[in-house]
């Protein structure tokens, strides 16, 4: 009765601070729209309340982080607060760099968002109060005006909270708003940061546990370093080393060295440096013929696996028929369609490499597979089996369609078959790595452009090489059936595969993308139909083939806007794993316990607060696109002796899903020395590299590899507690 009058009391409370709301909580002003969001319209005495102040900002404006770089001023906030009400500073989320021209300014676009707390006193006056901010900014484009604005928040002072209330309305907002904040520096034995002055700058080294391939440096200090100057990251053992160049007005070097590390797009730590000694970092590893050799051998022997693994089945089809076809003719042309095909293979391995490094150059950070993370390929691919599939099936037959266009043209549609094959077997394969292929690509992509095509020819010949070893064997010929009636059924049965590796690729686009995307591919496969039964209800008709022609390219036109809209919209934040991150080591220990086998969002962030904790964690790199990380998933890592073997060890599981593009993900690759998915990290407390399990696994692996981490402390105790 006591807890249901309380309520009632602090609803009319409520209604009450609403009614009697005098100012606004938010201004709009030239270029942005301000607001004070204070969630809890109750404040609690005794207890610390999380606010914010919220910035929304027009295009191509911006407002700036505390240290503006080389203009610009942060805004300010100051209080009228009722006595025993106090806030503290607002806390500035990490900025993004803003050129302008010859400067560099730091802050930030779009929106913005800066938390801070009220801290009630136990003496404040009970009942209605007005909080009152004072909040000043300077918003730029290619002029800057200042602004400031008054806002009131009506609010009401309780004595204490009863059971039942909450969560508020915003509460959302400011949760993913705490965990903006930089977090402070991890405190694991061996993590530490330090700089040393050179010739013309600064030489920082941040260790983390292992290699970083990407980090960037905010000082937090104003006039230090040379704001525009790039910095040159240098991945470590254990952690990276950046070279700063300092301002050119500096006289006095600092005693620290304060600012912001971002490590890819995902974590973020406020650094406080102390000088010291910095060793030189490890000069680039000189070109060895010797390893070369044993590369390119991983990487044969990883493309001649790549037959078996799951996501190649149909291309074992698509091979199977393109050797009937060949052996439908002339026996000796059987050779030059095994040539004709590994040259299909070999050019499309050539055009993915180049592409990727073309792309990785422009400051893109892909990894194999990369093109599976568009929403375009995978309506284009898609759409394109599924024709293929109906031709297979014996809708209409391609090769009728180009009787007109002269019989040299259809003379050579066996060799382009066979080519095309090949560029099929090679876009069907890329979503996975097979055993040994891993090291091999991770080590190729990092080194010249001469060294990664030759890592990547190897790779291309291992996939090609079985195929190609049967056209090439001339007594094998003798194994290959006579033409006949059976030809057309094999090629019909050929269609099933197709059509489901088309179903796989439906899944991977709804997955990633939601079902309008899948929508929009039904549509195009009605179309596609449609098309194909004019194909094949007027062969070789002129009309018929225009007909097919317009409505292919509107598939396509229609898959390639819908691709692009698809590009923009991103996830939202997820407020649960946002909230995770702003937990002490200790808070996120007690909730990992109580969802002991639960799979977690994968951050940087997460892993580094689980590892503080003293947790193992373990870390599923994956992608809905990659069928042997789906196979391994359901083969070893969900089978019931797998998690309890998790859960008894106390393992932290992450599952960083690289279905769609995630720089930070790529960037954690290529620190573990890989550049796709299937990888699986075991890391242990207080080492610095973590584990990495083979690409295939099994539940003895995977068991094997958790029961020799060390026993977790908890659990030691527990034991101990037992002994008589």
């Amino acid at each position: 009765m006591h807890r249901f009058v309380s309520i009632a009391g602090l609803i009319l409370a409520l209604a009450a601070t609403s009614s009697a709301k005098a100012a606004s909580n938010s201004a709009d002003a030239p270029h942005l729209h301000v607001q004070l969001v204070v969630p809890q319209k109750l404040l609690f005495a005794g207890k610390a309340d999380e606010a914010a102040v919220y910035f929304k900002l027009e295009p191509g404006w911006h407002i700036y982080w505390k240290n503006p770089g080389d203009s610009g001023e942060p805004p300010h906030v100051s209080w009228t607060l009722p006595l025993g009400i106090t806030a503290t500073p607002i806390e500035f989320p990490a900025p993004k760099r803003l050129p302008l021209g010859p400067l560099m300014d730091f802050g930030y676009e779009s929106q913005v968002v800066f938390p801070f707390t009220f801290q009630v006193d136990k003496t404040a006056k009970i009942g209605p109060a007005v909080l009152h901010a004072k909040v000043d900014w300077l918003v730029c484009r290619e002029v800057c005006i200042p602004g400031k604005a008054e806002l009131d928040q009506a609010v009401h002072v309780v004595a204490s909270e009863p059971k039942g209330i909450g969560p508020f309305q915003d509460s959302a907002l400011v949760e993913w708003a705490r965990g903006q904040i930089p977090m402070p520096f991890p405190s694991l034995p061996g993590d530490r940061a330090v700089f040393q002055p050179t010739a013309d700058g600064f030489r920082l080294m941040v260790l983390l546990g292992h290699s970083r391939a990407h980090a960037e440096f905010f000082p937090e200090d104003e006039d230090i370093l040379s704001n525009p100057a790039p910095q040159n990251v240098t991945p470590i053992p254990g952690g990276v080393i950046l070279d700063l160049k300092k301002d050119p007005n500096l006289t006095t070097p600092p005693t620290r060295l304060r600012g912001v590390l971002e490590i890819g797009t995902a974590a973020r730590f406020a650094i406080d440096a102390a000088a010291g000694i910095v060793a030189a970092p490890p000069a680039a590893p000189t070109f060895s013929p010797g390893a070369l050799a044993s590369t390119a051998f991983f990487a044969f022997l990883g493309g001649l696996l790549l037959n078996l693994m799951p996501c190649v089945f149909p291309v074992l089809f698509l091979k199977g028929l393109a050797l009937v076809n060949s052996g439908a003719g002339e026996r000796h042309k059987l050779r030059m369609h095994g040539l004709v095909y590994t040259v299909g293979i070999l050019v499309s391995f050539w055009a993915l490499v180049a592409l990727l490094l073309a792309l990785r150059a422009a400051g893109a950070t892909l990894g194999w597979g990369f093109q599976f993370q568009s929403p375009i390929f995978l309506l284009l691919m898609a759409s394109l089996l599924f024709f293929l599939g109906l031709s297979l099936a014996g809708q209409f037959e391609i090769g009728l369609t180009l009787t007109s266009a002269g019989g040299s043209l259809a003379a050579k549609q066996g060799y382009a078959g066979s080519f095309f094959t090949g560029v099929l077997a090679v876009v069907v394969a890329t979503p996975c790595t097979a055993p040994f292929m891993g090291a091999a690509i991770g080590y190729a992509l990092a080194q010249p452009a001469g060294v990664t095509f030759a890592v990547f020819t190897a790779l291309a010949l291992g996939l090609a090489a079985p195929y190609i070893a049967l056209t090439l064997q001339p007594a094998w010929t003798r194994l290959l059936p006579k033409p006949g009636v059976w030809m057309d059924i094999l090629k019909q049965a050929i269609s099933v595969p197709i059509f489901a590796t088309v179903i796989w690729l439906a899944w991977v686009l709804a997955q990633a993308y939601g079902a309008a995307l899948l929508a929009v591919l039904l549509a195009g496969f009605l179309l596609l139909a449609i098309a194909g039964w004019f194909l094949g209800r007027w062969p070789a008709k002129q009309w018929a083939t225009l007909v097919a022609v317009l409505m292919i390219a509107g598939v396509t036109g229609l898959t390639i806007l819908s691709g692009l809209d698809a590009e923009r919209v991103r996830p939202g934040f997820d407020s649960t794993h946002i909230l995770s991150l702003q937990m002490t080591p200790q808070e996120l220990s007690k909730l990992q316990s109580a969802t002991s086998g639960a799979w977690q969002p994968w951050s940087a962030d997460a892993v580094q607060h689980a590892l503080a904790a003293g947790q193992p964690v373990f870390v599923d790199f994956t992608a809905s696109w990659c069928l042997s990380c789906q196979v391994n998933e359901r083969v070893a890592l969900d089978r019931p002796e797998v998690m309890q073997a998790f859960a008894k060890a106390q393992v932290a599981l992450f599952r960083a899903d690289w279905t769609r593009e995630d720089p930070a993900i790529t960037q954690e690759l290529a620190a573990l020395g890989r550049s796709g998915v299937p990888v699986y990290a075991l890391y242990t407390p207080g080492q610095s590299d973590p584990q990495l399990l083979p690409q295939v696994l099994t539940p003895g692996i995977v068991v094997d590899a958790v029961s020799k981490l060390p026993r977790p402390a908890t659990q030691t105790a527990a034991d101990s507690s037992k002994q008589p």
